[in-house]
């Protein structure tokens, strides 16, 4: 497979595009205390899902694609990680955290099965 040339069209893209809007929806309630701390962390790791599928499409090899969408990963670990801390610390509502970490973790296992077709795909 060439390279992605619309990162739009995967549907794992729209998903993190999707949760990233709800993770900056929701960390805007954090204490103002919080604006600088764990609510911009929250938000970048956020951002970093769908900004690393973005650049990862628009790689020359399905194997570069495919170390884009492991940092995806990772920061898909970070969010969810943080989304529990806001939780434990009572910034985050019960219904909105199950919600938001759901998301993640569907969108995680997304990621995890693109990067095995990447790889799968050039056989490395």
């Amino acid at each position: 497979m060439p390279p992605m040339s619309d990162y739009r069209n995967l549907d794992v893209w729209r998903r993190a595009h999707g949760l990233t809007v709800g993770v900056y929806s929701a960390t805007s309630t954090y204490p103002v205390g919080e604006r600088f701390g764990l609510a911009t962390q929250t938000r970048r790791a956020a951002v970093s899902i769908p900004s690393n599928i973005a650049e990862g499409a628009g790689r020359d090899s399905d194997r570069d694609f495919a170390r884009f969408v492991a940092m995806a990963v990772g920061s898909s670990n970070e969010t969810e990680y943080q989304l529990l801390l806001a939780h434990e610390l009572g910034y985050l509502a019960t219904k909105e955290f199950e919600a938001l970490s759901r998301e993640v973790v569907e969108i995680r296992s997304m990621l995890i099965a693109l990067r095995q077709w990447l790889k799968g795909s050039n056989g490395t």
